[in-house]
C-alpha cells in the first residue's frame, strides 16, 4: 500500500524513516529503563538474572541519603552556575557587540574553554586546586594568606566545582546570546539615544526586553546541560568529602556500576529524566504565556 492511500502523503512520508530512526535511538533506551527499574538485578555465571519487584525501587528513592544529596547539590550548582554563566555571557557578547570587527581575537579567547577536552579541564583545575603546590594558594601565599583545601573541604568543594563550571560553560551563554544582541535592531537604540536615554536607561529599557527571550532560552538550555554534571564532579572530586558535591549523575553511576545495581540506578534515572522533561514543558509553557501577554 502507497503512502499516499495511508493518508501520510509523499512528503510526510519520505521522513517516515527518519522520524523511525530517531524514536528508536530516544524511546527505546528509555523504555529499557522503565523496564529494568520494576527488576531487581542479579548475575549467575555471567548471566542476568532478572526478578520483578513493582514499585519497590521507586520506594526506596525516598530513603536514599545520597540521593537527597544529590538532588540538593545538583540544584544550588544548576541554579548559581547557571545565571553566573547567563550574566557573564551577556556582558561579554554586549562588550564584543560593542567593539565590531576589532572583537574578533576576544571573541576567539572567549569560546576556547569550551572547546577543552573535560578531563584536560579537570587535570587543569586540579593542580591549580592543589593545596600544596595549587597557584592559587601560591598567589593567596604572597599576600599573606594561608593556604586553604579547595576541594578537601565541605564547605569549599561544591563552590570550587561551580567556578569550574563557570568557566567551562560561560562561552555556551556568551555565543548564544552574541548572536541575539547582534540581530538587535539598531534602528531602536539609535532612537532611544536621540531622545536623550543614558547607556543604563537605553540597555534596561529597551535591549533588555528585546533580548528576554533570548536570554530565557539560554537559561533553560544551559540548565538542563548543567543538570547532567557528572565530569567535573568526577575528575576533581568523586562526590566528596564526604557527599559534599555529590550529584544526580554522579549518584547514577554508584547504583548502576559501583555498587552493581542496575535495576535502582534505572529507576533514579527514570524519575530524572521525567522530572527534567517535567521542568523543561512548565518553562517552555511559562515563556509562551508571556508571548500571548504581550
Amino acid at each position: 500500500m502507497s503512502s499516499v492511500s495511508l493518508g501520510w502523503g509523499p512528503k510526510y512520508g519520505s521522513i517516515l524513516p527518519a522520524v523511525a530512526f530517531f524514536l528508536a535511538l530516544a524511546v527505546l533506551p528509555v523504555a529499557n529503563l522503565l523496564f529494568l527499574s520494576f527488576m531487581e538485578i542479579s548475575w549467575t555465571g555471567g548471566v542476568m538474572q532478572r526478578e520483578f519487584v513493582g514499585t519497590e525501587n521507586y520506594r526506596a528513592l525516598a530513603d536514599d541519603p545520597l540521593l537527597k544529596a544529590g538532588i540538593v547539590n545538583t540544584l544550588i550548582l544548576v541554579v548559581v552556575a547557571t545565571s553566573c554563566q547567563v550574566a557573564l555571557g551577556l556582558a561579554l557578547a554586549l562588550g564584543c557587540s560593542s567593539l565590531g570587527t576589532s572583537s574578533r581575537t576576544y571573541r576567539t579567547l572567549f569560546i576556547l574553554p569550551i572547546l577543552i577536552p573535560g578531563i584536560i579541564i579537570g587535570a587543569i583545575w586540579r593542580l591549580m586546586y592543589n593545596f600544596q603546590f595549587g597557584i592559587i594558594n601560591q598567589a593567596l601565599d604572597v599576600v599573606g594568606i594561608p593556604a586553604i583545601d579547595w576541594l578537601g573541604s565541605p564547605h569549599l568543594a561544591l563552590a570550587s566545582v561551580i567556578v569550574v563550571d563557570i568557566w567551562h560553560w560561560t562561552p555556551f551563554s556568551f555565543l548564544l546570546l552574541l548572536a541575539a544582541v547582534e540581530g538587535l535592531p539598531k534602528d531602536v537604540s539609535e532612537a532611544a539615544k536621540v531622545d536623550g536615554a543614558t547607556a543604563w536607561q537605553e540597555f534596561r529599557r529597551v535591549s533588555l526586553p528585546l533580548l528576554w527571550p533570548a536570554i530565557f532560552m539560554t537559561f533553560v538550555f544551559r540548565a538542563v546541560i548543567a543538570f547532567k554534571v557528572f565530569d567535573e564532579i568526577f575528575l576533581l572530586t568523586s562526590g566528596g568529602p564526604g557527599t559534599a558535591t555529590e550529584v544526580i549523575s554522579f549518584t547514577i553511576y554508584q547504583r548502576f556500576f559501583l555498587q552493581d545495581n542496575p535495576g535502582y540506578g534505572s529507576a533514579i534515572s527514570v524519575t530524572v529524566i521525567f522530572s527534567v522533561a517535567l521542568v523543561i514543558a512548565i518553562a517552555l509553557q511559562f515563556r509562551s504565556r508571556q508571548d500571548v501577554a504581550r
